[in-house]
């Protein structure tokens, strides 16, 4: 796919990393910690598009840097989450990328929200 480089994640992994190992977080972030946390946030983030409907533009304008936020911190805690379970998520995002190539190839599924075994 080439938007992501496996360096890219890499280094927002280690940062994260560096972020909680100088706080002292590590004893704290156990993958069950970590993934409630990533629950938490995810529905801190459909709090505001809660009620939004199909408006236009999805994220209102006033809640903008809110929904950002909450965007980075599950990004953060699927970092965090990944590393402290033993996760290489550079190599999955990759295998996965690759799994759903083949599930849902571009000839089949252009234009279409069909699940891959929907006919």
């Amino acid at each position: 796919m080439g938007a992501f480089t496996r360096r890219d994640i890499e280094d927002l992994r280690a940062q994260v990393e560096a972020f909680a190992d100088e706080r002292d977080w590590a004893q704290f972030h156990t993958p069950r910690n970590l993934l409630l946390a990533v629950m938490s946030e995810v529905g801190e983030a459909a709090e505001i598009v809660r009620w939004q409907g199909d408006a236009d533009p999805a994220i209102p304008a006033a809640q903008r840097e809110d929904w950002d936020d909450e965007l980075a911190d599950v990004l953060i805690l699927l970092l965090r989450l990944a590393d402290r379970s033993g996760t290489d998520i550079s190599a999955a995002l990759e295998r996965k990328l690759a799994k759903a190539g083949r599930k849902y190839p571009v000839e089949g599924f252009r234009g279409s929200n069909r699940k891959y075994d929907q006919t």
